[in-house]
């Protein structure tokens, strides 16, 4: 070997040895040139229950069990839909590579969407950093990944929990361990040809088991929306059909439909689902129109967490029409993801009835429901892409006349679309009773009867950031955080957070005052001051938003400001009546709603 080849092939060694281990593994240069990631695989983190020993995740011998991830229907070589992103799990066997240490690497990659997504966990602790995206025009840009632990991190934004750690020695031991689906934005319009992986540095090490492109559908526009609000114990079920019953805003040719299996730890099975425009009760007009999923299957089994989409449908969904989702749940059911508040009866078959999902008539349904179990959206083809109401009870319509639609996304949505002067867009209500911005009602994982959903921070990726063509978002929550005892301080700071992670991802926001409630029995004296406070940041917030939308201004009366008028009030001080909500939903300048070009991305 010529001395400066030799010289060269040292310092390489030398460089090598001197990078940072991490708990989980050696750490490694990055590759000369983007490799899938697969091939990339250096930590082991799955192994069998008969086999803990042949994996170690985390430097001390621990992994997930292969059992657990199974009974979640989290299977090898699987793809799961997780915040709108289709992810393949690592097809490898228990005790096999099946994930990568981040630390600089470079990940081929290649699609046009308007995000990344990652499935990572982090052992050690908390575990993050930049890492750079390249695309085919030879532009390139940043972005900070990061993963909250394995053990520790939040249940509310986990994509799955597991019951069990598997343990080296010792056997297995009580869990949850966690796995999370992480999202940075893209440039818009651009093609990804590869993806450096952060170089994170300390004790702590970050693992990427799937990366994808999410697009999120920009040919598409929401016509019809449904927060998941929490995890709930249902009849059980058994060989039923749900009908569900929505009302659509935006209307469009191929309709979509998607279904979430949110919080749940066990797949659900779906046999068979059909759309069609409803006539009475639970009766179609006309017969309902089939619908697959996966390229023409006609059922889908939705893992625990993920979400399923079904291909879409060669039926024109009309603009403000009520709808019929069927779904049949061919096994047992007993807890569901559910949206509690529907304001809108639902139907049910009998027990034991078996499929019908193709049934013109109503007569199979006899029972009655006022929730949304599973289904999450109905989208259309075409269109401009769609404005979300994040939002509380107000937004949700608790208190308007339950089945005449009468929430003010509803209005606001029959305004669009009677008009031509903007973009007749979507209008998707993302409204939870009970909800709020800064601290979670429902904790994010297990069987619970509450459903006043995880934050609106916690949500923000899956109910606005990842729905049909976002385009705008209208922020209208804040008053259950002030009545739980939420500093003012910290529910502006919660406001900003929200406005920040739309801004990146090109999204205009709108936020609006919090309505009075004096009058309602927590409504006290202290609540009315930090309300005030709230609301003097939001008419004067210096450009942290986009546009105000001065909701208090519209719902007061003008005697006593603190209280709702009493014509827009429904009785409780709390929630607006049906007049009330007509007045914000006509109160919003449709102007505001509409992006101002590819210059507002903030």
């Amino acid at each position: 070997m010529r001395p400066r080849r030799a010289a060269t092939a040292l310092l390489l060694l030398l460089t090598a040895a001197a990078l940072p281990a991490t708990a989980a593994g050696p750490a490694r240069a990055a590759a000369a040139a983007p490799r899938p990631l697969p091939v990339l695989f250096d930590n082991r983190a799955v192994s069998a229950d008969a086999r803990p020993d042949a994996a170690d995740f985390d430097g001390a011998g621990r992994s997930l069990s292969a059992q657990d991830l199974a009974a979640a229907g989290w299977t090898p070589g699987g793809v799961l839909a997780l915040d709108g992103a289709r992810l393949t799990l690592p097809r490898t066997a228990p005790g096999t590579p099946d994930n990568v240490v981040a630390h600089g690497q470079q990940v081929a990659l290649r699609g046009r969407g308007e995000a990344l997504t990652f499935l990572v966990a982090a052992t050690g602790g908390a575990a993050g950093g930049t890492g750079t995206v390249r695309y085919r025009d030879g532009s390139r840009s940043g972005y900070e990944l990061t993963a909250p632990d394995w053990r520790s991190g939040p249940l509310a934004t986990k994509a799955v929990a597991l019951p069990h750690l598997n343990r080296a020695t010792g056997g297995q031991s009580a869990g949850p361990a966690r796995l999370y689906a992480v999202t940075v934005p893209l440039r818009a319009g651009r093609e990804v040809r590869s993806v450096v992986l952060p170089a994170a540095s300390g004790a702590a090490a970050l693992h990427v088991f799937a990366v994808a492109v999410r697009d999120t559908g920009r040919g598409r526009t929401g016509s019809w929306a449904a927060s998941t609000a929490g995890y709930r114990a249902v009849g059980p079920w058994t060989d039923r059909t749900l009908r569900l019953v929505v009302h659509s805003g935006a209307g469009g040719p191929r309709a979509r439909i998607r279904l979430a299996n949110t919080f749940a730890a066990a797949p659900v099975e779906i046999a068979a689902a059909s759309i069609a425009v409803r006539g009475t009760g639970a009766a179609a007009r006309g017969a309902p129109v089939p619908l697959t999923f996966g390229g023409g299957h006609r059922g889908v089994r939705v893992p625990a967490g993920a979400e399923a989409f079904s291909d879409p449908a060669g039926f024109t969904v009309p603009a403000g029409t009520d709808l019929l989702v069927s779904l049949h749940l061919p096994g047992t059911v007993a807890a569901a993801p559910v949206h509690q508040e529907a304001a809108q009866l639902s139907y049910l078959s009998a027990a034991g009835g078996g499929d019908r999902t193709a049934d013109a008539g109503g007569a199979a349904f006899p029972e009655t429901m006022t929730l949304w179990p599973f289904l999450t959206g109905v989208d259309v083809g075409g269109g401009p892409g769609s404005v979300v109401a994040l939002g509380d009870s107000i937004t949700d319509g608790v208190r308007s006349t339950a089945g005449a639609n009468r929430r003010w996304p509803d209005v606001l949505a029959r305004r669009l679309a009677a008009q031509h002067a903007v973009p007749r867009y979507g209008v998707l209500n993302q409204g939870i009773s009970a909800n709020r911005i800064v601290t979670d009602r429902y904790p994010g994982d297990g069987v619970s009867g509450d459903t006043g959903g995880v934050s609106a921070g916690h949500r923000l990726e899956r109910d606005v950031l990842a729905q049909p063509a976002a385009r705008t978002v209208v922020v209208f929550e804040g008053i259950n955080d002030l009545r739980a005892g939420t500093p003012a301080a910290d529910l502006i700071a919660g406001l900003r957070e929200l406005a920040g992670r739309a801004h990146t991802r090109g999204l205009r926001v709108l936020v609006a005052t919090v309505a009075p409630c004096a009058g309602y029995p927590d409504c006290t004296p202290d609540v009315e001051a930090r309300r005030q406070a709230v609301n003097a940041f939001v008419r004067d917030n210096g450009g942290a938003f986009d546009a105000t939308l001065d909701f208090d201004a519209v719902l007061r009366d003008p005697h006593l400001p603190q209280r709702l008028l009493p014509a827009y009030d429904s009785g409780d001080h709390l929630h607006p009546g049906d007049a009330g909500l007509r007045a914000l939903g006509d109160a919003v300048d449709l102007r505001t709603l509409v992006p101002q070009g590819p210059n507002e991305t903030h």
